[in-house]
């Protein structure tokens, strides 16, 4: 595995890697959901690159961006079998004095992440056309965790062209349900605890769509009411919406997204689940 800091670094060598090549861009802190899709990368590349990169512009205000938790040590032993290339770039290299270049993808950002974190999809759309331009991978990796953010790439990809495949990958959960995430290490052992009730209240709403409801009011009341039942956790927004478009939706006719943000304590988590008919 080689370690490359720069972009003129990586560049050099670019042209020496095998094809197909297979990318994972992460913010580090790897844990076994990063590792899951390094691992499919693996599976179906001759080359395995990975970023690690705390973008500092999908941050806003107030936000975690100086204590985001990083170990780039632990990081790179966790990719040393799996990875061929690992990307570290710099926040300096990457945004230097007087940089004025964006990529905004309008309307389905508008809403549920983008609604409360105003620029976050500014910043995540503008390093991954970066990262992509600059890594020149055959396919992408994302999680479907962040289910918005995935959306958003692949409506990036295809409309701007970019010749490269998004490959959708599940996501990875504890024993006990709670999706896996960097920020997860925030919490203390009676938050921590807590956090489940977001994996409960998804699972109710895959009960109540495998049960026939298809009022989508109905399913939002039903999994707000549980949340609710948990004194450590405030909602930020729960929404049952068109599974492409992220339009709420008054009643599931086709395939539809839950998708919420629920605050632990101060941590901030998101989770999703997809609720579609079964062929």
């Amino acid at each position: 595995m080689k370690s490359v800091e720069t972009i003129a670094m990586y560049k050099k060598i670019r042209p020496r890697l095998g094809a197909p090549v297979g990318f994972v861009p992460t913010m580090g802190y790897l844990h076994e959901g990063h590792l899951s899709l390094v691992r499919k990368a693996r599976e179906e590349n001759r080359t395995v690159v990975v970023s690690i990169f705390v973008n500092p512009t999908q941050f806003g205000p107030g936000e975690d961006f100086i204590n985001y938790p990083r170990d780039t040590e632990s990081d790179l032993n966790m990719l040393e079998p799996i990875t061929d290339i690992v990307f570290l770039p710099s926040a300096e290299e990457f945004y230097p004095p007087g940089y004025d270049s964006w990529v905004d993808i309008e309307g389905i950002t508008d809403v549920l992440e983008g609604a409360v974190r105003p620029g976050h999809f500014r910043g995540v759309a503008t390093v991954c056309t970066k990262l992509f331009n600059i890594v020149q991978p055959t396919r992408a990796y994302f999680a479907q965790k962040d289910a918005q953010q995935l959306l958003v790439i692949k409506k990036m990809v295809s409309e701007l062209n970019m010749p490269l495949e998004i490959v959708t990958c599940p996501t990875i959960r504890e024993p006990d349900g709670l999706a896996m995430s960097s920020r997860n290490t925030y919490l203390d052992k009676e938050q921590r605890q807590a956090a489940t009730v977001l994996y409960r209240a998804l699972m109710l709403a895959e009960q109540l769509y495998g049960g026939g409801e298809r009022d989508a009011n109905t399913i939002r009341r039903r999994i707000t009411e549980m949340i609710e039942k948990e004194l450590l956790a405030e909602i930020d927004y729960i929404s049952v919406a068109d599974a492409e478009t992220l339009k709420e939706l008054d009643r599931i006719e086709d395939k539809a997204l839950v998708s919420m943000a629920v605050l632990i304590g101060k941590t901030r988590l998101i989770d999703n689940v997809a609720l579609e008919p079964v062929i």
